[in-house]
């Protein structure tokens, strides 16, 4: 039996489930990830591509415009983006972003990186989740530059 060991919280690297075609949108542009309820936490996030592959966006304009030539990967690690602010717009106001759905809290994501090979990963969940120190180390072998100072 192996044992997983999570990653140092201080390292703050957290995990994030996206259903597909999403998580495809995000590597593509998307900047704002919908989601029901705030996040307080900020900092580097895992991009995991979830199980489920939503076929209705994939009709919508938008979607496939950012989709287009690309592999829709599930349970996957597909890349590593920043959170830096977490906002719900205005009952009234324009959306903050085209992607951006009325009523739901909008995730801020900066600094999106694809992995140029997907790690495939069968866990996650929809809310920030503390990836295994294996999978870390998986991810910065494709992105040694967010290894933090000394662990390179």
């Amino acid at each position: 039996m192996s044992e997983t060991t999570t990653a140092d919280p201080d390292t703050g690297i957290r995990g994030i489930t996206i259903r597909q075609p999403w998580a495809a949108c995000i590597l593509a542009g998307k900047h704002v990830e919908n989601r029901p309820a705030p996040w307080s936490w900020r900092g580097w996030l895992l991009l995991h591509a979830g199980q489920v592959t939503e076929r209705a966006p994939l009709r919508d304009p938008l979607v496939a415009t950012a989709i287009r030539d690309r592999t829709l990967y599930t349970r996957a690690v597909i890349g590593v983006a920043r959170l830096v602010g977490c906002h719900q717009d205005a009952v009234g106001t324009a959306p903050c972003s085209k992607w951006a759905q009325p009523g739901a809290h909008h995730l801020v994501l900066a600094d999106v990186q694809e992995l140029a090979l997907p790690i495939p990963w069968l866990h996650g969940q929809l809310g920030p989740w503390r990836p295994p120190q294996d999978l870390v180390d998986q991810v910065l072998l494709q992105l040694p530059h967010l290894a933090p100072e000394g662990t390179s």
